[in-house]
């Protein structure tokens, strides 16, 4: 395949920005058994991994601990960026801090976002439900996670996940009152995120800037496969678009766009050992 960039002889220090669901984790068990191997050699050779999700800051340190991550991360799409207070040795602006985290906050506030929400669907009778409506249980039945992970998901602090019910046309209706009401919304593998100001976009290039405060060159990569990484694949060197089951990509068009042969988390695999030259 023409990947349309030259992607072998890269000297500078790697930061690879991923999506979580669908992309480093199966789409179905949310295992990231498959990049377990590749990950750890990733980290002895100085790479860095940073993940850049819809998940909450609850659910993101779940996976950053089964996999050894230190690395900053993006949660709730773009909603805040948290960093190791120790992580850069440099003064930087940041909104708050939280537990081990230095915070850089992009998005609207989880409450905030949750008034929105309720005037819209009390203004226009609109039919969804947020995670915030649901216990437990139904998000885990909703989403096929334990009830652990259900539990994560519903530490929410910058967007809520919607499942939106109707048909195609009411589902065009909901959208369209969620914006005018002034809340931006993207689609997932299975659900709708509403937030008001996050953009993994805008995540990443905040980020990446302070990586290049740090090393001074770095080349960034970024691996998804959802609508919603459109914005964080178009401001990465190294966009990659993985496939999602059973074998299809969506149609995402960005210059030197490389669409890998591998669903989720193997075509993740595929892409990276190209890149960094790890097989």
């Amino acid at each position: 395949m023409n990947r349309g960039v030259d992607w072998q002889g890269v000297e500078e220090k790697m930061v690879i920005f991923t999506d979580l669901d669908g992309t480093l984790l199966d789409y179905y068990t949310y295992s990231c058994d498959v990049v377990r191997p590749l990950i750890n050699k990733l980290k002895k050779a100085g790479v860095e991994i940073v993940p850049c999700s819809s998940k909450t800051r609850a659910e993101i340190e779940f996976y950053r601990w089964q996999l050894g991550l230190d690395a900053p991360f993006i949660a709730e799409n773009g909603g805040a960026i948290f960093i190791g207070r120790d992580y850069f040795k440099f003064v930087y602006e940041y909104q708050r801090q939280a537990g081990e985290y230095n915070v850089i906050e992009l998005g609207m506030l989880y409450n905030n976002i949750r008034r929105k929400l309720d005037a819209a669907r009390q203004e226009n009778g609109l039919d969804f439900k947020g995670f915030g409506d649901m216990s437990e249980a139904e998000v885990a039945t909703l989403t096929g996670l334990d009830m652990a992970s259900a539990g994560r998901a519903r530490q929410r602090e910058y967007s809520e996940t919607l499942d939106i019910i109707g048909s195609e046309v009411e589902l065009k209706h909901t959208l369209d009152c969620l914006k005018a009401a002034g809340l931006d919304w993207s689609r997932g593998s299975r659900l709708f995120c509403v937030a008001v100001g996050s953009d993994k976009g805008v995540a990443v290039e905040v980020l990446a800037n302070l990586y290049k405060q740090k090393w001074g060159s770095i080349k960034t990569i970024g691996v998804g496969d959802s609508p919603n990484d459109e914005p964080m694949l178009a401001v990465v060197d190294f966009p990659i678009l993985v496939q999602k089951p059973p074998g299809y990509w969506e149609n995402i068009k960005l210059p030197n766009l490389y669409k890998v042969n591998g669903i989720g988390p193997d075509g993740w695999v595929k892409a990276i050992e190209e890149l960094t030259d790890t097989r």
